[in-house]
């Protein structure tokens, strides 16, 4: 998959300089429990012991993870996130999907249409929107559904993997995978052999303005509940999609030439993005609408 994916999600959302320490130090371990698991779960596929990776390694793994559920944790590692299931109120399915994420991810490595990539997004970074929510708490004043704000986390989960995948296209390129939608290549002329050149045409550049407003348009919809989570929560998630907002301003940047540059965004820029993500953090649900 994308040189990372859930875990980088989770890690932006942990970092003590973007507010998890104005989390409840329960939900501060909660969260740390789920990344822990998260990390596990993506090293199967990615990590050193992932040359030894079979569907069966995953068949145990979803095991072990009904038996954390069941409050049967075979380390301490599980321990932490059996501690965190019997406190908030996860949902096992999303746990499930993620780890049928990295199933999926080896066997597959193209994508006909923007359906199929959706689904794969869902399964590899929507999956952690969904699982955090109950941990992140809703405010209680907030005026809409719970409903709308799991969308949100989901939207967000969305966008963040279509810039992982937009930013790491180069690196997945050298690895044999395009995690592009093949008919939406096809319309600008272009196909998997233009990937594997890493030659940044005309074509290209239109196709990625076309793959970036995508993104953006799920950051868009992930605002819609971001101010309506617990204020303790909302900082890191403000910051997080602020952040990655700012992955795509560097493609565009860069020309987009993310086949052969990285975009990155620098320490500066996340620094001052801090102080205005939290002031967004700060008002009051009613007023994301206005």
């Amino acid at each position: 998959m994308p040189a990372e994916s859930q875990s980088s999600i989770l890690r932006i959302l942990m970092k003590p300089m973007q507010g998890t320490l104005l989390m409840t130090k329960e939900r501060q371990k909660a969260i740390w429990a789920i990344y822990v698991w998260c990390r596990r779960t993506d090293e199967l596929v990615d990590g050193p012991i992932a040359v030894h990776m079979s569907s069966a390694v995953l068949d145990r793994w979803e095991e072990r993870l009904e038996d954390i559920f069941d409050g049967r944790p075979y380390d301490m590692l599980d321990a932490a996130l059996t501690d965190t299931v019997f406190k908030f109120p996860l949902d096992i399915k999303p746990f499930r999907d993620m780890i049928e994420g990295m199933r999926m991810d080896t066997r597959k490595f193209r994508y006909e249409n923007f359906e199929e990539l959706y689904l794969y997004c869902y399964y590899v970074a929507g999956t952690v929107g969904l699982i955090t929510v109950p941990v992140m708490g809703i405010a209680p004043e907030s005026c809409v559904s719970a409903q709308t704000i799991y969308n949100s986390a989901l939207h967000m989960g969305i966008g963040n993997q279509l810039t992982n995948i937009l930013r790491d296209v180069g690196e997945d390129a050298l690895r044999g995978r395009v995690y592009l939608p093949q008919d939406e290549l096809a319309q600008f002329g272009l196909c998997d052999k233009d990937v594997f050149a890493r030659k940044v045409s005309d074509g290209w550049r239109e196709f990625m303005k076309e793959q970036i407003t995508r993104a953006r348009y799920y950051y868009n919809l992930a605002e819609e509940g971001a101010s309506h989570l617990d204020k303790a929560s909302r900082w890191p998630v403000w910051s997080c999609l602020m952040l990655y907002r700012k992955i795509l301003d560097a493609i565009e940047d860069n020309d987009y030439d993310n086949l052969t540059k990285r975009a990155y965004v620098g320490k500066t820029k996340k620094l001052l993005t801090l102080p205005l993500a939290y002031t967004k953090a700060q008002s009051p649900p009613a007023l994301i609408f206005q």
